[in-house]
């Protein structure tokens, strides 16, 4: 089972046995991680979102893909394969039901969580600023991420069972972190909420925090500060122009700016310091400013 490109719900628990992970956003590696099987099943999803130029073969030879979804413009859209307009659900009972599916026994125990990396310069590796939060916020927190530039380090360190878990900008533009954060905190005041946000997606969308201070909603924000667009870093090297101007952002505090709009902030700066943060349980809205090393998204 792996989860396609550029996800913005999470579809199967990630620790799951069965979960290989969140394939790659570009044409030539995802073909590369079909390699070796006969058929690919996409249920209700798009093939593919193609968010980085990695042109390639869409499939390996001789690898069928179904495309089975309830958007008609999605397959037509796709570039390759077959594709069946139905309700997914129905379509997986149907296989369910089939003769030969198997008795759907449990595949094994859930896969480990690795240790963090650790940052070898001045701030912390996002492993393990999510490995904190894996560990010290309830079991049921969802997610609300725009840290694209540590997508790689999150699927390694976090465990997401429940529905509702994770939500993403699958269509890539920025600003949707904050106020997505705000919003599924208002919908689902009975959960916790935590919205993962790097320090360049929050400039498009820092009012959000007014309104979580003026509503008072129960809601951690991780402000992960790195003093760069990393994820447009980062494109600008696949691109070819890796001195794209304006992609650093130094010395802006967020924590000022949050208790400017009414919000509790904290800057932290080490691993027990986070720890005891994440472990309070504020009944209104906080922020918590992390300085992390730089990485890139895959």
């Amino acid at each position: 089972m792996w989860a396609a490109p550029s996800l913005f719900r999470l579809p199967f628990p990630n620790r799951h046995p069965l979960f290989r992970g969140v394939l790659p956003a570009g044409i030539a590696p995802v073909a590369e991680a079909f390699e070796g099987h006969d058929l690919v099943l996409v249920l209700g999803a798009p093939v593919f979102r193609y968010h980085e130029h990695l042109p390639g073969r869409y499939l390996p030879a001789g690898t069928r893909l179904i495309q089975v979804t309830e958007d008609a413009s999605a397959a037509a859209r796709a570039p390759v394969g077959e594709a069946l307009v139905a309700d997914p659900g129905a379509v997986i009972d149907v296989l369910l039901a089939s003769p030969g599916t198997g008795s759907g026994a449990p595949a094994g125990a859930p896969l480990p969580v690795p240790e963090p990396l650790t940052a070898e310069g001045p701030g912390l590796h996002p492993e393990e600023v999510f490995a904190a939060l894996r560990e010290e916020l309830p079991e049921d927190t969802a997610y609300v991420v725009e840290s694209t530039s540590t997508n790689a380090a999150w699927w390694r360190q976090m465990d997401l069972r429940r529905p509702g878990s994770y939500y993403f900008p699958a269509a890539g533009g920025l600003g949707f972190g904050l106020p997505g954060a705000v919003g599924v905190a208002m919908a689902q005041p009975g959960r916790p909420v935590a919205g993962v946000i790097g320090d360049g997606s929050a400039n498009y969308g820092i009012t959000a925090l007014w309104t979580a201070a003026q509503h008072r909603v129960p809601l951690t924000v991780v402000l992960l500060r790195n003093g760069t667009y990393g994820a447009l870093r980062w494109f600008g090297g696949l691109l070819g122009v890796p001195d794209t101007p304006g992609t650093d952002i130094p010395g802006l505090d967020f924590t000022r700016i949050a208790e400017g709009y009414g919000v509790r902030a904290q800057h932290v700066g080490g691993v027990a310091e986070l720890r005891a943060a994440l472990a309070e349980r504020p009944a209104g809205p906080r922020l918590i400013q992390v300085d992390t090393a730089l990485t890139t998204p895959s």
